[in-house]
């Protein structure tokens, strides 16, 4: 087994979308698809469980820096709602889009960090219980 990279380190590459090992593969073969392994070091990328975690703090961190400030927008509370709900709503999906690769990698980065791969699964869910 490949030794864990520092929390800093392993967090960065992952937010730039690169290896948490190496730091020279891409870790995402497309959008969201995590590469099987790293096409630089070769570590096995496909192992790290990155479940509904991002999705998670995705939206954690979306609704917290983007949705409270736009709520604080007169446009959004006095414009025809035939426009503002559209608009509001493409304005959030595109930044939700654009949050949740980094997010992964930040993610996926973490999980290198602290070694837990998807075959310890059973020890880290409530499903056990």
């Amino acid at each position: 087994m490949t030794q864990s990279p520092a929390f800093a380190t392993a967090l960065s590459r992952g937010l730039r979308g690169r290896c948490p090992h190496c730091g020279e593969g891409r870790l995402f073969r497309t959008y969201l698809k995590v590469n099987p392994a790293c096409p630089a070091c070769g570590v096995d990328l496909a192992r790290y469980p990155a479940d509904d975690g991002p999705a998670y703090f995705t939206i954690l961190i979306v609704g917290h820096l983007v949705i409270v400030p736009v709520l604080f927008i007169p446009w959004v509370w006095q414009g025809p709602t035939l426009v503002t709900v559209p608009v509001t709503l493409g304005f959030l999906a595109a930044v939700t889009l654009a949050f949740l690769p980094i997010v992964k990698g930040a993610f996926i980065g973490h999980m290198a960090f602290l070694r837990a791969t998807a075959d310890q699964a059973e020890r880290h869910t409530a499903d056990r219980a």
